[in-house]
């Protein structure tokens, strides 16, 4: 396999695997007598086998061997096309570009987001929620800590619908849709991010490159690779979220002494 195919990105890979597969339904076809399900499976193993030599990711390999059965099941069942146009639309508006972020809807819960505000030393503070999703971590924060004031980034539009109603009552929280990585990180004191392990990488770079000293990044359960938090958070939910606490270097005049302290009490822990 051409080295410069398996680093194309993952929604690439897919279509790449799939098309690929109904290649070999298309030679079954003519070489071959057989049945519907004969052509399915035919399908469904080429399109794994291409999956695997092009190095996606271990998960999407039972996904490319079910699509095909599962779609000509699904097709014997009748079902109106209208369902399927609706049930496209309703995921498009849910997960909207996903498919090139690789970032998920993860929904954070009070534990996590009280465990979050205690990071924070007194004061006014400003927060950003990195992909904020419906605003669950932002309303939670804000009942925790009324002193601080929070913005969410959205881009999928039916999240930041609901952020939006989820968090009209709360006046020190500010929801904005649009790419949270084209936002200056620069005026925040503590950067919170629940996304998944494909952008951590840029969300570190940016962090550094931004961030002013004495801030906070904080990943709920995705680590950055090649790259030592300075402290780790267990959380007594019931998921066991680990958080991962990142201190951006320095002294900022709104923490005090708070970065120092932070630094040297997060020596060794975890």
């Amino acid at each position: 396999m051409p080295k410069r195919l398996t680093t194309l990105p993952p929604v690439l890979k897919a279509l790449l695997a799939q098309f690929c597969g109904w290649g070999v339904v298309w030679l079954v076809g003519q070489l071959l007598p057989g049945g519907v399900w004969v052509l399915a499976f035919s399908q469904a193993i080429a399109a794994t086998t291409v999956a695997a030599l092009l190095r996606c990711a271990r998960w999407w390999l039972p996904i490319h061997f079910v699509f095909t059965p599962l779609l000509f099941a699904v097709h014997m069942l009748g079902i109106s096309p209208g369902v399927w146009l609706a049930a496209f639309v309703v995921f498009a508006l849910v997960y909207w570009s996903s498919y090139r972020t690789q970032v998920p809807l993860f929904l954070t819960n009070r534990e996590t987001s009280r465990a979050v505000a205690e990071l924070l030393p007194p004061g006014s503070v400003e927060v950003l929620d990195a992909g904020c999703g419906i605003g669950s971590f932002l309303a939670a924060f804000a009942q925790q800590r009324r002193d601080a004031r929070l913005t969410g980034i959205e881009n999928a539009p039916a999240p930041f619908v609901l952020a939006r109603l989820l968090t009209r009552r709360h006046p020190t929280i500010t929801v904005i849709r649009g790419d949270f990585f084209a936002r200056s990180w620069a005026e925040y004191d503590l950067v919170y991010a629940f996304l998944s392990p494909a952008p951590m990488l840029d969300v570190w770079e940016k962090a550094r490159r931004e961030m002013k000293p004495g801030s906070l990044l904080v990943s709920n359960s995705f680590e950055i690779p090649g790259v030592e938090p300075d402290r780790i958070i267990e959380v007594a939910d019931r998921r066991r979220t680990r958080l991962f606490v990142f201190g951006m270097t320095g002294y900022h005049p709104n923490f005090g002494s708070f970065a120092k302290d932070f630094a040297t009490s997060s020596a060794g822990y975890s």
